[in-house]
């Protein structure tokens, strides 16, 4: 599913004009990153936790010719499944 389907998804579900489910969606991404980024978790509880992990700097190999190099240090998102939708996947 895309952005224009879900769009589209969240305006039937809540009966909203698909513009009105767009500027939600825009509000809700907006929310979540601004939340990350100042290093605070999303939880929403059964469904979805969102925070950021600290990867240290590491060496790996160029996949091309073998040499090592250093990867950066950095950040990222971690997505973590709540029960609730884990049952509703496996069920």
């Amino acid at each position: 599913m895309n952005k224009t389907e879900l769009v589209a998804a969240v305006a039937e579900e809540a009966n909203l004009t698909k513009k009105d489910a767009e500027k939600f969606l825009s509000a809700f991404e907006g929310i979540i990153t601004k939340t990350l980024v100042e290093g605070k978790k999303v939880q929403l509880v059964g469904f979805l936790s969102i925070d950021v992990v600290e990867r240290a700097e590491r060496e790996g190999r160029n996949p091309q010719s073998g040499q090592p190099m250093k990867i950066a240090a950095s950040k990222a998102p971690r997505f973590k499944a709540g029960k609730t939708l884990r049952d509703a996947v496996n069920a």
